[in-house]
């Protein structure tokens, strides 16, 4: 019903989650009977799989059986994997929380973001930036220092912002850092479970906010 809820709500992309460690993995084949009912119901947003440094082969099997449109790694998948997905790629971009007055800490953060962005961009794919987790693969629902996510849009970078987004911070974080999307959510759940009245009224309020 979440599915439903968010598509009729005006989301872009919906996620999966591939990962068998993270709490809200869904097995392939479970993916496939919700993504073939999903589509057969005439929704044509793009289902997206998460993944986080499994192997490509592994990873295109699950995006034909599923039938993904796109895949968003969460892990440390060098470049050269990424040309080697059959579908486009939204690569996860984890930011360091360093306290503004670190001055050279965060100069050191900022400067490796960059540089990251710099390579995704030149490949071809989006970013997506989230805080960065020494325990798992995003879905932390903590933000980061957006003034860095401004410093990388400024620089021409194109990204999804990611990290702590909910229907009241949303717009914000959108008029902060200019984003090509956002990616919510833990922001859009309540006890664990997705929430249709928070899908809803995030993505009303990310819309009323002009992306990029």
């Amino acid at each position: 019903p979440h599915m439903i809820a968010a598509a009729e709500a005006g989301a872009d992309m919906l996620g999966m989650v591939f990962v068998p460690t993270v709490r809200r993995y869904i097995e392939p084949d479970a993916a496939k009977e919700l993504a073939t009912s999903f589509r057969d119901k005439g929704h044509a947003l793009s289902l997206v799989g998460l993944f986080a440094d499994q192997p490509v082969d592994e990873v295109n099997e699950v995006v034909t059986l599923v039938g993904l449109d796109m895949v968003q790694l969460c892990g440390d998948e060098p470049i050269g994997y990424w040309s080697k997905a059959t579908v486009p790629i939204l690569k996860v971009v984890h930011v360091l929380s360093v306290p503004k007055e670190r001055t050279t800490a965060r100069n050191d953060v900022m400067k490796d973001v960059h540089f990251r962005l710099q390579a995704i961009d030149e490949s071809g794919h989006i970013a997506v930036l989230d805080r960065q987790s020494d325990t798992q693969p995003g879905g932390l629902g903590e933000t980061f220092d957006w003034s860095i996510a401004q410093e990388m849009a400024d620089r021409g970078h194109r990204f999804l912002l990611a990290g702590g987004l909910t229907s009241e911070n949303v717009g914000q974080a959108i008029e902060s850092t200019q984003p090509y999307g956002v990616d919510v959510s833990s922001g859009v759940e309540t006890d664990g479970a997705k929430d249709i009245e928070k899908i809803q009224a995030f993505i009303a309020e990310a819309k009323r906010n002009s992306l990029a």
